[in-house]
């Protein structure tokens, strides 16, 4: 593979708004530009579901979200555009995965635990309206990510978590088939992501009810602006930048003269309505030739889904070969196809083995699980990540005497889970012993 791949998914759950814009379509679009990586941007309404069981809420966020994509600037014909639903391999890759996760690397998703905390902390039972989707998003997620064997996924911070669940899916499954089916994927931290204030000042999000739709026809959008929060100061008294919402929002469309501008402006007392104005004028120029287009595709579905079909062609291309092997792999094969015969390859799926990852903290991790996806051992966490590697290199190395000394670095374990990671680390030390 010559190329490194990208992918990004972006549930349709809701109507866009600057924010996305700014934050996330707007970069994503200029960096597909690029003609060293190839690119995968998909709507993942399978993951909508889980959310939202409104089904013309569903359809209507699809149309809004694809026409937003492509009048935004997204090219199909240089990165593969499609929706997720259109490739049956995902969901069948899901279940292969589904197979070899343990339910403990599932318990510990944040957005399981803290549905669970938040259950437990109002006296619920703990999987009050935890419904198995919610449960489940992770191996989803890892299947999203495996089926092109992407090699980087853009996520902000929280999502980490789930880029390392997706290696260790990729890891467990390697391991227990006997090849490199799969790539492990990397996280692509976006630390710099613009974040733009709503309405009443606190980040614009739908969660808030603050937001100012992307493509907001024009008369609204100045309505919309015109109703941003801002302070009692008359025109002619000095305003402050520091903590202006309008300022913030121009900030995130104008260039560095115009912002420079405003700022003089807002030193000089300008009134708060000419500063809307301002601000108006500047995002409807960007806007303007992207809402004629976005208008368009809402108005025309049918274009939108030719465009979507053959964005999912273009994928199946890549993802139907992968589960046609896969398939054969697992053993769901042709029943006058030969068995494979694997007295070595069944040896090594017996093995345990030690995964080492980062999580949303930034610390770094390893657990020892078994052949079977049951957890051994798991660590607290490390500074750094040769710390960890010295640590699961002791382990290996000097088996119980090694475990004596690293339990206040381990998660608690009775005297039967001593015993069955004794075991473990026993059988790895033999099979090195073998091979060396």
């Amino acid at each position: 593979m010559s190329t490194t791949r990208f992918l990004t998914g972006i549930t349709p759950s809701g109507t866009p708004h600057l924010g996305n814009y700014a934050g996330m379509l707007r970069p994503a679009i200029a960096a597909s530009r690029s003609r060293e990586v190839e690119n995968f941007y998909f709507l993942a309404d399978y993951h909508a579901l889980i959310k939202c069981q409104d089904p013309a809420r569903v359809q209507r966020s699809t149309i809004e979200i694809a026409a937003s994509w492509l009048a935004a600037g997204l090219d199909p014909a240089h990165v593969t555009f499609y929706r997720q639903s259109d490739i049956p391999e995902i969901p069948e890759l899901c279940w292969f995965l589904t197979c070899v996760t343990g339910k403990g690397l599932l318990n510990r998703a944040h957005a399981y635990k803290a549905a669970v905390d938040k259950n437990q902390a109002s006296g619920s039972e703990p999987d009050d309206g935890v419904t198995a989707g919610l449960f489940m998003y992770p191996v989803l997620m890892g299947a999203d990510i495996l089926a092109f064997n992407a090699h980087k996924v853009p996520v902000g911070r929280d999502q980490v978590q789930h880029i390392e669940m997706a290696r260790d899916m990729a890891s467990s499954f390697n391991h227990i088939y006997g090849a490199e089916f799969f790539t492990l994927p990397e996280a692509q931290v976006e630390d710099n992501v613009a974040t733009l204030p709503g309405l009443d000042g606190r980040k614009m999000s739908k969660s808030y009810n603050n937001t100012i739709p992307l493509f907001a026809p024009r008369e609204q959008l100045r309505k919309l602006i015109g109703s941003i929060a801002t302070d009692s100061r008359a025109p002619g008294e000095p305003k402050e930048v520091e903590g202006s919402a309008l300022f913030q929002i121009y900030q995130g469309f104008a260039s560095e003269q115009e912002t420079q501008a405003l700022r003089a402006a807002y030193a000089e007392g300008i009134a708060w309505g000419e500063a809307k104005q301002l601000l108006f004028e500047r995002i409807d120029r960007e806007l303007a030739p992207m809402r004629e287009r976005y208008e368009h595709l809402v108005a025309h579905p049918a274009e939108l889904e030719e465009i979507l079909q053959a964005g999912a062609a273009k994928a199946r291309r890549l993802t139907t070969p992968l589960l046609r092997e896969l398939r054969s792999a697992v053993g769901l094969r042709n029943l006058a196809q030969a068995p494979v015969a694997a007295k070595a390859k069944a040896a090594k799926q017996a093995l345990p083995q030690f995964k080492q990852y980062r999580e949303a903290d930034g610390r770094f991790y390893f657990k020892l699980v078994a052949a079977d996806g049951t957890l051994l051992l798991q660590s607290l966490g490390f500074d750094a990540p040769k710390d960890a590697g010295q640590a699961i290199g002791r382990l290996q190395r000097e088996g119980e005497a090694a475990l004596a000394e690293l339990l206040p670095r381990l998660q608690p374990l009775d005297s039967a889970a001593q015993a069955r990671a004794l075991q473990a680390l026993q059988q790895l030390r033999e099979a090195a012993e073998a091979q060396g």
